[in-house]
């Protein structure tokens, strides 16, 4: 097998840009690339490309691995995909409500709902704890409880955001940095709250409403998986190649360059690199070692993970929502997607109802490691604790794990990203995209941004990734990201230097 030369020479190409990761961050930076005519390779170590937002397919029943909502303020991303979608592109309803204490509450919170299952005494002092935090906020506010607790009161944190939050990421609320909240949740509160379920559905503005409270949201016909086979098969039409069941082993570098990256039993070799493949892992693969320091971080990297007990369940309308948030604390289950809510299509007979109990564990823990027969007894069980469903209505399941689903925002992670932004400098034809690429809890939309600029920069544009969801008003409750305004980002944020593509188109 031939290698890159150490002293930068880089004898051959197979492609202008080697992609590592076939989720939506990989496959839109070589979607992007397609459009100007730049080919790509694209490795994959699972066996089907979409990362998380892939469709799981079961006995005819499709599952979507997490509940992908389809909005966005970006105008790329939804021109993206309109463009590869089309009509299979539909708007659905959003319901979703919170269990707590054997009652359901609308998620987005709705006053006179939360008034009615609380209790006049018991909103009353929901009310006054509000209040309080607002005449006396906690500071330092550096971690997810005193967020909540700040825009909330202490009362209200406690019922609907403590519980379910230590589900996601099993660790205290009080560990989960600040930071994560203020980018997934920006701009939300009670008062936004109050003042959204104010405001009549049909005068709401998808440029100023708080994504978390949008009450309609578009998706594909067939689950998410729709979105990235299709794209898949596009890049490929226009001359890329997506290589399936190719875990990286190594990648080479030397100062100054990424050389090649040995995946799947061969070496590929390119000009530019565009990595969404988890941080920690990324480190791991560099050959020769990194730095110290750099080897050093990538401990400080951590992940959750979830599995989804996916069930076929006999019965037409089990319950309205899309999903459920299970905030009880005597069962295991966080979330309970209701597939048939998100696309009739995703279930093959209209009698029955496919159902996805989503169970949040760290990999290798006694949760991730339960076979699948008992998991899916665990999860038939939980729903007739909560009064959901009969479990003699269930006929089939199964199960799918996912790894390093979520990034987790602990106190070492921030030390981490610090080291790495200190040694991309160093090999500048290397860009990192996408949630795990970055060690980012992005939005699908934003992943792919942020993939969109990888692209861009390779065809020698200067996009600082880095600011991509930081103090950008279009992550969450800013107008829409248009081009005319990444134009404006590009010529202000100047980056690393990076050379213009090489190569054929």
């Amino acid at each position: 097998m031939d290698s890159p030369t150490r002293d930068g020479v880089v004898p051959s190409q197979d492609a202008p840009v080697v992609i590592l990761g076939a989720g939506p961050a990989g496959l839109t930076a070589a979607y992007e690339l397609s459009r100007h005519g730049l080919r790509s390779v694209i490795l994959e170590k699972a066996p089907v490309v979409g990362g998380l937002a892939r469709t799981a397919e079961y006995k005819g029943y499709l599952f979507d691995i997490g509940g992908h909502r389809f909005f966005t303020k970006v105008a790329l991303v939804d021109r993206m995909w309109r463009e590869v979608l089309g009509a299979d592109f539909v708007a659905r309803p959003r319901l979703s409500r919170i269990y707590y204490r054997s009652k359901f509450f609308h998620y987005p919170l709705e006053p006179l709902n939360a008034l009615a299952g609380l209790g006049l005494l018991e909103s009353l002092r929901c009310g006054m704890s509000y209040l309080g935090a607002r005449l006396r906020p906690q500071r330092p506010e550096d971690n997810f409880e005193a967020w909540a607790s700040n825009r909330f009161g202490r009362r209200l944190y406690r019922t609907f955001f403590r519980t379910y939050t230590e589900k996601v990421w099993g660790i205290p609320c009080r560990e989960i940095g600040a930071e994560w909240a203020a980018q997934r949740i920006r701009g939300l509160s009670l008062t936004s709250v109050v003042w959204n379920a104010l405001q009549p559905r049909r005068k709401q503005d998808k440029r100023r409403v708080i994504k978390t409270l949008i009450h309609e949201f578009e998706y594909p016909r067939r689950g998410p998986g729709m979105m990235w086979d299709r794209t898949r098969d596009i890049v490929a039409e226009r001359g890329s190649k997506v290589v399936l069941e190719a875990p990286v082993e190594s990648i080479q570098w030397q100062s100054g360059r990424v050389l090649g990256v040995s995946a799947g039993g061969r070496l590929w070799r390119a000009e530019h690199f565009i990595s969404s493949m988890p941080i920690r892992e990324l480190i791991q693969r560099l050959d020769p070692a990194p730095p110290d320091y750099l080897r050093a971080a990538a401990e400080d990297f951590r992940y959750r993970s979830f599995l989804t007990v996916a069930l076929i369940v006999r019965g037409k309308n089990l319950f309205p929502d899309n999903w459920i948030y299970i905030h009880d604390p005597s069962v295991k289950v966080g979330r309970i997607q209701n597939y048939k809510n998100w696309s009739p299509e995703m279930v093959p007979d209209p009698e029955t109802t496919g159902l996805g109990l989503e169970y949040f564990c760290f990999e290798g823990d006694e949760l991730w490691c339960t076979p699948d027969a008992e998991l899916i007894e665990l999860a038939k069980s939980e729903l007739a604790r909560l009064g959901l469903v009969d479990p003699a209505l269930v006929a089939d399941g199964t199960v799918v794990r996912a790894e390093k689903a979520y990034p987790i925002y602990d106190s070492n992670y921030r030390r981490g990203l610090e080291a790495v932004r200190r040694f991309l400098p160093t090999v500048p034809n290397l860009q990192l995209v996408g949630r795990n690429g970055m060690h980012r809890y992005n939005n699908q939309d934003h992943s792919m941004l942020t993939a969109m600029l990888a692209a861009r920069n390779v065809l020698g544009a200067r996009y600082d990734l880095w600011e991509v969801n930081v103090d950008a008003d279009y992550h969450e409750e800013g107008a829409e990201c248009t081009e005319e305004e990444l134009k404006a980002l590009d010529a202000s944020r100047p980056i690393l230097p990076t050379t213009a593509a090489t190569g054929q188109r």
